[in-house]
């Protein structure tokens, strides 16, 4: 995956320590990426007025294994634009993890995201309520999260049996800053990532 869809569309700074080697594997590869150059344009100001950096689209283009299938969910938005429509997503993502009960350094990841002009914050935290009842979750709490791309951010956790409090619904509503990069202007995302 090129670094813009894994990082930049999803407005992560290029010094944001998630994109470090510690939590993504970059590949050794003299292969770059390709994005139409009207977007790159779109980014690179939206990125320098955003965050107050200099912008550097050489470094977007370098390919790395896909940390979140929320790439993907920015790409298929970007393709559809604006409008009333549901994305998922379910595939591998790849991080330097510690091996344990609840890590993994390749995982599957189901990721979606609420398109519309009315949708809110009250509407993901129903969508995790219900999905975790369909699944039997009855026990889950939420508390604040923090994502580049998302604002508000939530990480909402179930109570495993053996294992305690696990956090599996990390989400939130995408910044008006992602919204531009993406072309939906105007419009509002609700967004999350279930590994």
């Amino acid at each position: 995956e090129a670094e813009f869809w894994n990082f930049d569309v999803l407005f992560q700074a290029q010094d944001h320590p998630a994109r470090e080697i510690h939590d993504t594997f970059f590949l050794k590869t003299n292969l770059r990426a390709h994005v139409d150059p009207a977007l790159l344009d779109i980014v690179k100001r939206v990125h320098e007025a955003g965050w107050g950096y200099k912008w550097d689209p050489a470094r977007s283009m370098r390919l790395v294994l896909r940390s979140q299938t929320t790439a993907v969910s920015a790409r298929a938005l970007r393709e559809r634009g604006g409008g009333e429509y549901r994305v998922f997503t379910i595939d591998r993502n790849f991080r330097p993890e510690n091996l344990d009960a609840k890590h993994s350094m390749e995982f599957y990841q189901l990721d979606g995201v609420i398109v519309g002009k009315n949708v809110n914050f009250k509407h993901l935290l129903y969508f995790f309520k219900e999905f975790a009842a369909a699944l039997g979750l009855r026990e889950m709490w939420f508390k604040p999260g923090y994502f580049p791309f998302t604002e508000p951010s939530v990480e909402g956790y179930v109570k495993h049996p053996k294992l305690g409090w696990i956090e599996v619904f990390p989400g939130g509503m995408f910044r008006s800053e992602v919204m531009e990069m993406l072309g939906c202007p105007g419009y509002k995302a609700a967004a999350w990532g279930i590994g």
